[in-house]
């Protein structure tokens, strides 16, 4: 029995793609088992060995006692018999699965796999792509025949970056396998280090669609509060206030309007809507969410600008200061964050855009959506945009915007941080 072997330290478990997720996972793993963490980059393999965190989620502590080899080789993952892959999972500009990083995750798997082994998923795919992508590659590369010479399984990630309280031992793992045995195995693996237990799918396809339905489902709400602070925008409303006071029924889910990015909530429903069509489907309500959430910069932008020339403002020789570049609060990650779109959308009407995070690396951001990010902040703005709520701008107040402000000068509170604070500033809110 594997699970046995594992914890008898016979034999490793390796970790395929050491990312937000992966590293997490192989850090918890190697306080019970021998574990191999391998990744494609030998920089951030570097730094790991060095106890740093590339992704800055986790303290050099978390490294502490660590059972792990660290590795850019893939021949090292043959002393493993226990291989997990959680690489990510992103689209393409046109917003279609890209499993080209699933593809070669699953080329290296093929390449060392041995009979006995037991590979599972983690990555977000659409239902049945583990077994109608990943396992013929592994096949062809190996030699070797699934459910007869190794096993296969899926365990989605539910890892929430920036959050401590939901964390990986605290949150509930789904599991699954390709027969009784191995969802058995698997089980007992992740059970030895999730204390919130897990959940047995009744198959691999179940284990798929049951993660890319948490995003979906979260998209689509957070899609009606942005279509309704659309709406409420109009009838002169603040959309919080109403929230707040739909809010007092015990059954009102308590969403909220904002960019939706990141590489979850942001990505997900795409995959499934790529599994619908080809299956001959045209899935409206999931698409008309997206279609709605990823309109929001340009609504954000289209208002701001609007009030701007109502007040005499020059646009062409404005000054506009946008707060925040991370997908979501108080982490570093930058991957399809829709505050690129919003800076984008505001370089159309010709301002001089200055983009701040105090977590965003400079560098990445310039790689990814060509933004300088500025140092700090110059002041002698025409309108602010705070965009991402991290705590350092929840800190601030109404003086502190004057400072850097123009007089008449704007803000634009995507979530709402400020509402009823700033009395005399424009004020502007979703």
């Amino acid at each position: 029995m594997i699970f046995e072997q594992l914890k008898k330290k016979e034999t490793s478990l390796s970790l395929i793609g050491l990312g937000y997720v992966g590293l997490p996972i192989a850090l918890e793993f190697s306080k019970k088992f021998k574990v191999i963490g391998f990744d494609i980059n030998p920089k951030r393999v570097a730094l790991m060995q060095n106890k740093i965190d590339p992704s800055k989620e986790l303290d050099s502590s978390a490294f502490d006692n660590a059972d792990i080899l660290f590795t850019s080789n893939p021949e090292d993952l043959r002393k493993a018999s226990f291989h997990i892959v959680a690489v990510p999972t992103p689209i393409d500009i046109n917003n279609m699965p890209d499993l080209t990083p699933l593809r070669k995750a699953s080329e290296t798997v093929g390449k060392i796999v041995k009979k006995g082994d037991y590979i599972v998923f983690e990555s977000t795919v659409y239902p049945g792509a583990t077994e109608e992508v990943c396992i013929p590659i592994i096949e062809k590369l190996s030699g070797l025949f699934f459910n007869k010479d190794f096993k296969v399984g899926y365990s989605p990630e539910r890892i929430n970056p920036g959050d401590a309280v939901h964390s990986l031992t605290n949150v509930v793992k789904v599991v699954s396998g390709c027969d009784a045995e191995s969802l058995e195995n698997i089980a007992l693996t992740y059970q030895s280090i999730i204390k919130a237990g897990v959940h047995k799918a009744s198959s691999i396809k179940v284990a798929e669609a049951a993660k890319v339905i948490e995003n979906t489902q979260r998209d689509l709400n957070i899609a009606l509060m942005n279509e309704l602070s659309i709406i409420f925008n109009k009838i002169g409303i603040n959309t919080f206030e109403v929230l707040e006071a739909a809010g007092t029924k015990w059954n009102f889910l308590k969403f909220f309007p904002g960019l939706v990015g990141g590489h979850c909530i942001g990505v997900d429903p795409y995959y499934l809507t790529f599994k619908a069509f080809q299956l001959g489907h045209y899935a409206q309500v999931i698409t008309a969410g997206r279609s709605v959430n990823d309109g929001m910069s340009k609504f954000i932008v289209t208002e701001l600008i609007k009030e701007m020339i109502k007040a005499g403002k020059n646009i062409p020789q404005s000054k506009i200061l946008v707060m925040g570049m991370t997908f979501k609060e108080d982490v570093s990650d930058v991957r399809n964050s829709k505050v690129s779109d919003l800076v984008k959308e505001l370089k159309t009407y010709g301002p001089k855009v200055e983009v701040v995070d105090p977590h965003a690396d400079a560098h990445e951001v310039k790689e990814e959506y060509g933004i300088d990010l500025a140092s700090e902040m110059s002041g002698d703005y025409d309108a602010i945009i705070l965009a991402v709520a991290h705590k350092k701008y929840i800190t601030l107040e109404e003086k502190d915007f004057k400072k850097l402000l123009k007089d008449p000068g704007f803000i634009f509170d995507v979530k709402g941080l400020y509402r009823n604070k700033i009395k005399n500033i424009r004020y502007l809110s979703l």
